[in-house]
Order: C-alpha cells, then sequence, then structure tokens
C-alpha cells in the first residue's frame, strides 16, 4: 500500500506522544516534517497533533516550531513514595485526556486515518495506553540503545517498534540509521554559520551543549579547559541551559569565564539555531542523549560525549559507543565532582583541541558512517 486511499475526505491525523525533554519531540519534529514531505507528493492533507508534558520546554520547543500540541499532566514514574504517588494520581487523568484527544482526532479526520506514534517516554505511556483503549494503530519509536521502563512497556502494546539502535532479544524491532531533524543541518559553510553567529569566521570552534536543558558538570569542565588555556586560538558556542548563580556553570559566569580566558564565545541558556551551531563546529562536548549523538553523526562533528552519569543502565554511554568504536567520537567519564573531572574529561578536551590531526582523521570516520536518514526511513514506514 502506498498511503491512504484518495478517497479519504480528511486529512489524517498523526499523533505524536512524547515530552519532557527535547530528546523525545526533536525526533518527533524530524518525522513530522518527513511526514509532510511524502503527504505533499502525493497530493494528501495530513494534521500532526503533539501530545507533550506540561514542563515550559516543551512549549518552547513546539511553539517555536509552529506546531499545534497539547500538554497533558503525565508524571514519571519511580520508586520513590512520594514521586509513586505523583504518577498514580496523574496516570487515570492523563489517560483520559489522551483518549479525548483521540476521539477529537477522529472527528477531524473524518474517513482519514488516525495514527498514533509513540516517541518514548513518561508521556508516551499514557498516549499508548489511550491507543490500545481506543483500538488506534500505535507504533513506538525507540530511540536510545537501552530501553527504558515505558519503552520496554509501550512496545508490548505497540504495533509496530522502530528503533535506531538494535535491541538484545528484538529481532521483530525495525532498525534505522539516527533520527535527525532539518533544523538541526545546514548546507551553509562552516565560515558562513560562525559569520551569522558574529564569530570569527576563519577561527576552530568548539560547540557545547548539555541538551536542550543544559548540564552544569558540562558547563563546569569546559570553564576548567577555558581556564587552562587550552582553547587558546578557538572560539566557542555554548548553550548552558539555566544553571544556578555561583555554581560556575550559568550564562552570565560562563561569559565572564571566557571573557577572562581571552576566548571568543557566544553563551546562550537556549539556541533555537542549532543547525547552524553544528555546521560551524569542529568539535563538540555534549551529553549523549540519542538526538546529541544523532546530530553529530549528521553534521560529521567529531565529538566528547559526558554520558548522564546518574542512569542505571547507563544508555547514553551505549548511544555514543557505535561512534566511539568507529573513531569518530571519545566518550569521557562524568565524576560529577568539578575537580575531578578538571583532571579527567577536561584533560580529553584540552588534548584533542591542540591535535587537529585527530578531529581529521574523527572527521574522516564520521563520512564513513552513511547518512543519518532515519527520520524519512521512520516516516515511510509510518505513512504504509
Amino acid at each position: 500500500m502506498n498511503g491512504p486511499a484518495a478517497s479519504s475526505a480528511g486529512p489524517d491525523v498523526f499523533i505524536f506522544a512524547g515530552g519532557g525533554t527535547g530528546g523525545h519531540l526533536y525526533p518527533g519534529l524530524a518525522i513530522a516534517q518527513e511526514l509532510r514531505a511524502l503527504a505533499a507528493s502525493s497530493g494528501r492533507a495530513i494534521d500532526c497533533l503533539f501530545v507533550c508534558s506540561d514542563r515550559p520546554i516543551d512549549e518552547r520547543i513546539l511553539a517555536d516550531a509552529g506546531e499545534r500540541f497539547r500538554p497533558i499532566a503525565a508524571r514519571p514514574v519511580g520508586l520513590r513514595p512520594a514521586t509513586l504517588v505523583r504518577f498514580l494520581r496523574a496516570w487515570g487523568r492523563a489517560v483520559a485526556d489522551c483518549r479525548a484527544i483521540v476521539r477529537e482526532s477522529r472527528a477531524r479526520a473524518g474517513s482519514g486515518r488516525v495514527v498514533m506514534v509513540a516517541m518514548g517516554g513518561f508521556v508516551a505511556a499514557p498516549a499508548a495506553m489511550a491507543a490500545r483503549r481506543e483500538r488506534l494503530p500505535l507504533t513506538m519509536i525507540n530511540l536510545d540503545a537501552v530501553p527504558g521502563k515505558a519503552n520496554r512497556w509501550i512496545a508490548r502494546r505497540a504495533g509496530r517498534v522502530i528503533s535506531t539502535y538494535p535491541v538484545a532479544g528484538r529481532p521483530d524491532w525495525t532498525i534505522i540509521p539516527p533520527i535527525v531533524r532539518r533544523d538541526a543541518l545546514t548546507s551553509d559553510s562552516r565560515q558562513d554559520c560562525r559569520r551569522a553567529e558574529g564569530l570569527d569566521p576563519d577561527r576552530p570552534t568548539l560547540m557545547v551543549t548539555g541538551g536542550s536543558q543544559g548540564a552544569l558538570t558540562v558547563n563546569q569542565t569546559v570553564a576548567a579547559v577555558a581556564r587552562s588555556g587550552a582553547l587558546a586560538g578557538w572560539q566557542v558556542l555554548h548553550q548552558c541551559g539555566a544553571a544556578d548563580a555561583g555554581s560556575g556553570g550559568s550564562r552570565d559566569e560562563l561569559i565572564a569565564t571566557y571573557r577572562d580566558a581571552g576566548v571568543p564565545a557566544v553563551v546562550a541558556e537556549f539556541t533555537r539555531n542549532m543547525g547552524r551551531w553544528w555546521g560551524a563546529a569542529d568539535l563538540a562536548v555534549s551529553r549523549a542523549g540519542a538526538n546529541s549523538v544523532a546530530e553529530a553523526w549528521a553534521n560529521r562533528v567529531p565529538a566528547v560525549f559526558m554520558p548522564y552519569p546518574f542512569h542505571r543502565d547507563q544508555h547514553q554511554r551505549l548511544n555514543a559507543i557505535v561512534l566511539e568504536q568507529a573513531g569518530a567520537a571519545v566518550i569521557a567519564t562524568d565524576a560529577v565532582d568539578p575537580a575531578a573531572n578538571a583532571a579527567g574529561a577536561a584533560q580529553i578536551i584540552a588534548r584533542l583541541l591542540r591535535d587537529p590531526g585527530a578531529l581529521a582523521a574523527m572527521r574522516s570516520a564520521l563520512d564513513r558512517l552513511g547518512p543519518a536518514d532515519g527520520a524519512a526511513r521512520a516516516a515511510r514506514a509510518i505513512w504504509a
């Protein structure tokens, strides 16, 4: 079947469920972009709706993208009594809200299709339950090397699972390359990207990101690199999140650190220009969420990954292993303690800053990995 029937009177509605962090939203945005391209080529009308959390980051990302979205009061599950109570209190309401969204979407679609796409995490779980109760087709997108509890639960209820990583014991899951949204890519030259950010077009550039909400220990580690003098001759693009003043990792503190070190820098709590930032970069320092790993791959930027240290399954480390094994990235341990990171991860970053030959070899390794076209492949599978 090559898409929906031409006799369908209403638009096909694709409901993307996920949120709480950009890691669950950006891949959904990428797939929605590709679905729209497929619809345009076939002359079909489609509508995309995002079911997200009520955290401010979700509204910021989806409003900036111009997407329709509906927040629900879903909460993560946890072992602590208070966290478990909050989850249980929110669960019934979240499922009921998602069922109402499904019914509204069916009315909007008329005789068109309605499809649920679960992007993983605590928002996707009640949406998956609603899809099951409403007998709605459900596809799950797994983005991490080790599926979390919510994803394992959703997978048992999904008609199809698409994963950006092979997962042991799941031979029936469809494996695709990384998913990257178009806004995280650019066709502009490195010099043009730097110039657009007010930087020297010919000066090597370090990009730093702890993800959409920032990462304090990443900020502190790169600040230690700047104070050591290792950034001499470089410039920096740094997405820092909203760290507390006095931590050494807030925006104002980082601006002062770079200024005192004589390093030109653009520091933002959040940037809407990730494609341009990646396009400007010679090296990245980043957490190892699925999005960050995928974007480093797609943009051919060597990276030092500092995986989030508090996940029991260490899935961020496993996300990055494919690039490390290919020789395209280095995984550095986030020891949490600033002094330990200054003696560990910061030294790895400093070594690469001083070794253009190593960076060139890492870029060549990235070129050999092939295209990160998972968004188009996922869209084709969902569209079929």
